[in-house]
């Protein structure tokens, strides 16, 4: 059995590969913005609303070339924020920096508060640095910074431990931090409907590597331990479940997001069928991204361990009992995993990193 899967739109990359980054869709309320950071600058492009075709775009010059840190832009679409090795920044198309906030070297060994990206730009092993993560909340109205202490503007963080800060948007201000005890090589958020919540993979190598859940209350920000040795990789769209995978990308894993419990899973092998021209000898694994096409339905693939075997292969998963439903049949082949895009889609990036498809189930699926 195989499920169809319908082409909503496709989009083309913007910069050169030579200097930037794949491009991306950020999943948002209503809209698919397609975002490509390169050296210079990031672009933003929107894909329309649901399915309403390519909209306007936005550049934003970047503050330091792309190995150095991440970003993101807002659910408007008007200010992109970037996480560096010395500080976090927000900056309008216009090439105005609205608002920076300064935090600890991302290079472990150095213990200097830069005040600029020139002071490091040459140095080998600030190349090397951790810069963190970014991520805007649902509504735009806030930043949360996965960064190195301490951090400018909020006096009482004054050591190097890292800090999971809720800023406003507006103006960078400190609203609220917590200590997230973890020594990163590297952090990526995942956002909440709810504007207050707030997900966070933290990569410390092969062992830690802790999800962690964040609420902001107005006062203060909460954060527990939702699992370990795990990636979050998706929240559904109620915002009641969320999926992550092991780092041994054995299973899919759903879980609460009230108590962070785990609710139900689904293992790969002896699960999904070997890739057909596999000798059946090679263990198959789930991709470490994944996507909820609605409250029920996940799409998931194994591209990793279908690589050397030929296309991807990627497919439905009932998230009520989570168990394999069928194969999804596309229009031709695909490359990567399933990524999320929210608004019943998911997105993938094509092969030579030029194009992206967006999604959708077809109708009777």
């Amino acid at each position: 059995m195989t499920a169809t899967a319908h082409l909503v739109t496709t989009a083309d990359a913007s910069l050169d590969l030579a200097s930037a980054e794949a491009p991306q869709v950020l999943q948002w309320p209503g809209r698919w913005p397609l975002v490509q950071r390169g050296d210079a600058e990031v672009v933003a492009v929107g894909l329309g609303a649901c399915g309403a075709g390519q909209g306007s775009e936005a550049r934003f010059p970047a503050p330091w070339p792309r190995h150095f840190g991440t970003v993101t832009v807002s659910p408007q679409g008007d200010a992109a924020v970037f996480a560096g090795v010395h500080a976090v920044q927000l900056a309008e198309p216009s090439g105005v920096t609205r608002w920076e906030v300064q935090h600890g070297c991302g290079d472990g060994s150095c213990s200097v508060m830069h005040r600029s990206f020139d002071e490091y730009a040459d140095d080998e092993d600030h190349y090397y640095a951790d810069s963190g993560s970014v991520a805007f909340s649902a509504d735009g109205r806030f930043v949360w910074a996965h960064v190195r202490g301490p951090l400018s503007g909020s006096e009482d963080t004054q050591d190097d431990r890292e800090v999971w800060a809720v800023l406003y948007a507006m103006d960078g201000r400190v609203l609220g931090y917590a200590d997230t005890m973890t020594a990163a090589s590297s952090s990526e958020q995942t956002s909440h409907p709810d504007p207050a919540q707030m997900g966070l993979s933290i990569g410390e190598g092969e062992e830690g590597s802790p999800v962690l859940w964040g609420r902001w209350d107005g006062q203060h920000l909460s954060v527990e331990q939702i699992g370990i040795e795990r990636i979050l990789v998706a929240v559904s769209p109620s915002g009641q479940h969320l999926l992550t995978v092991p780092m041994g990308q054995w299973s899919l894993i759903l879980q609460q997001v009230e108590d962070g419990s785990d609710l139900r899973k689904l293992d790969a092998q002896n699960t999904v069928p070997h890739h057909p021209r596999s000798a059946g000898a090679d263990r198959v694994y789930w991709d470490y991204e994944a996507a909820f096409v609605d409250e029920n339905t996940i799409v998931a693939g194994t591209s990793e361990s279908d690589a050397s075997h030929g296309s991807a292969r990627h497919w439905l998963v009932d998230a009520d009992s989570m168990t394999l439903r069928e194969e999804i049949s596309y229009p031709f082949p695909v490359s990567g995993p399933a990524r999320s895009a929210g608004a019943g889609t998911w997105y993938t990036v094509s092969k030579d990193r030029l194009s992206v498809y967006l999604w959708e189930l077809s109708e009777g699926n």
